[in-house]
C-alpha cells in the first residue's frame, strides 16, 4: 500500500519504481492434505424432514449410490418409532437389503433403548446367516443424540438433558459390549428455536459426558443454521477446553446461507470430520424453518484446491467423486419432486447441460 502525501508527490514514483518482490503463493496442490472425513447424513438427516414416505427401494438405492461415489461414513437410517418420524420407517429392512461395501461404515440413529433392540435384532439375523462370513453387517456404528438445551430435548426426546444422558449411558455401554461404535449429537450447539442463544458451556460439558460414556465422536450441531463464523469459533473455543478437538465434528445446516463458512471455520479451528446432506437435503421437524444441511456438493467444491483433503474408499479413488455427488444429489432431488438445492451442484449441472448443447451444436455446423 502506498502512502500518499501532497507535500512530496514524487514519493509516489519513488515507491513504484523500487524492485518488485514476487508474491509466494502456497501450492496446496503438491504440499501433503489435511484429512478431513465426510460423514453422509443424506440419508437419515436429509430424509427425515420430507414431507411424503419414501419407498424402501429409493433409499436402498440412494445408500448404494453414495458408497460407490466414495462416503465412507454413511448414516443409513433411524430405529425411531415410524408413528413420530414415518419417513424412517423400514430402516431395518433397508440395511439388510442394501449392498454393503467394506471399509463403509454404515451408521443408524437411536433415540433410545427400543431402537437400540430393534438393531440388535438386525444384526442377529445376521449374525445366524451364512451372509456373516463373507458380507459386512447391516450396520456397525450408533448415533445417540441429546441436546444442548432443556427446551430443545423436551421437544426431541421429551426428557431433561440430564435424563437423557442418564438413559443412553447403558445404551452406549450395551452397544460397545456388542463391538459397535458409538457416535454422539449435541442439537442446538449454537442457537435454540424455543429459548435463543445457547450457553456454550453447557455444549462442553454436554459433549465431555457423552466422551466418557464411550462415544469416539461428537458432532456439534448448529441445527437452527442461525450460527455465523464468529459463534463457531467462540462455541469450539470453549468446547475445546474440555474435549479434545479431534473428537469433535461439525453438523451444519445452511438457513441463513452460512453453512459452508462455518465449515471453514471448525476446519480451521482443528475439526477435521463434518456432516454433510448430499443435494442439501435435510431440517428438522424439532426446529421450526431450518432447511437442510449443508450440502455435500457445496463442501467438496469449496474445499478444491485448499489445504484439505476429503477422505474416501478406492470407489471414489481415495476421496469422494464430486461429479457422482452431484449427480446423485439431482437423482434424489427429482425422486422428491423438486431441484437439488446445493449451490455447487445446480452450477455443475448447468455447466454439463450447456457443454453438452454447444458440443451438440459443433456436431451440427460440422455437419453444414
Amino acid at each position: 500500500m502506498f502512502k500518499l502525501s501532497s507535500s512530496s508527490p514524487l514519493r509516489v514514483f519513488t515507491s513504484l519504481a523500487a524492485p518488485i518482490t514476487k508474491r509466494k503463493f502456497r501450492n496446496f496442490a503438491t504440499q501433503a492434505k489435511i484429512p478431513v472425513n465426510i460423514v453422509e447424513v443424506g440419508p437419515r438427516d436429509g430424509l427425515q424432514n420430507e414431507k411424503g414416505v419414501i419407498p424402501v427401494d429409493v433409499k436402498v438405492e440412494l445408500i448404494e449410490k453414495l458408497a460407490l461415489a466414495g462416503c465412507n461414513n454413511i448414516e443409513a437410517g433411524s430405529f425411531v418409532s415410524p408413528k413420530w418420524v414415518p419417513q424412517m420407517a423400514g430402516t431395518g429392512e433397508i440395511i439388510s437389503r442394501m449392498h454393503r461395501l467394506p471399509d463403509v461404515h454404515y451408521a443408524v440413529l437411536v433415540p433410545n433403548q427400543n431402537g437400540l433392540d430393534g438393531l440388535l435384532s438386525v444384526l442377529n439375523t445376521y449374525n445366524s446367516s451364512p451372509d456373516s462370513e463373507s458380507v459386512p453387517p447391516p450396520s456397525d456404528e450408533i448415533s445417540i443424540f441429546t441436546a444442548a438445551t432443556d427446551a430443545f430435548t423436551r421437544a426431541n426426546l421429551n426428557t431433561s438433558i440430564a435424563e437423557s444422558l442418564v438413559k443412553m449411558a447403558p445404551m452406549a455401554r450395551a452397544a460397545l459390549d456388542k463391538g459397535l461404535r458409538v457416535r454422539g449429537y449435541v442439537s442446538v450447539a449454537i442457537a435454540c428455536p424455543y429459548t435463543g442463544q445457547v450457553d456454550y458451556k453447557k455444549v462442553r460439558e454436554v459433549s465431555k459426558e457423552l466422551l466418557e460414556m464411550g462415544c469416539y465422536e461428537v458432532s456439534l450441531g448448529d441445527t437452527v443454521g442461525r450460527g455465523t463464523p464468529s459463534q463457531v469459533a467462540e462455541m469450539l473455543e470453549e468446547v475445546k477446553k474440555g474435549v479434545p478437538v479431534e473428537r469433535l465434528a461439525g453438523h451444519f445446516h445452511d438457513t441463513f446461507g452460512t453453512a459452508v463458512a462455518n465449515v471453514f471455520t471448525a476446519l480451521e479451528h482443528g475439526v477435521r470430520t463434518i456432516d454433510s446432506s448430499v443435494g442439501g437435503l435435510g431440517g428438522c421437524p424439532y426446529s421450526p424453518g431450518a432447511t437442510g444441511n449443508v450440502a455435500t456438493e457445496d463442501v467438496l467444491y469449496a474445499l478444491q484446491g485448499s489445504k484439505y483433503g476429503i477422505t474416501g474408499t478406492e470407489y471414489g479413488k481415495g476421496t469422494i467423486d464430486l461429479d457422482q455427488i452431484t449427480e446423485i444429489g439431482w437423482w434424489i432431488s427429482e425422486k422428491l419432486g423438486r431441484e437439488s438445492v446445493s449451490r455447487a451442484g445446480r452450477a455443475l449441472r448447468a455447466k454439463k447441460i450447456r457443454d453438452a448443447e454447444m458440443a451438440k451444436d459443433g456436431e451440427v455446423r460440422v455437419k453444414l
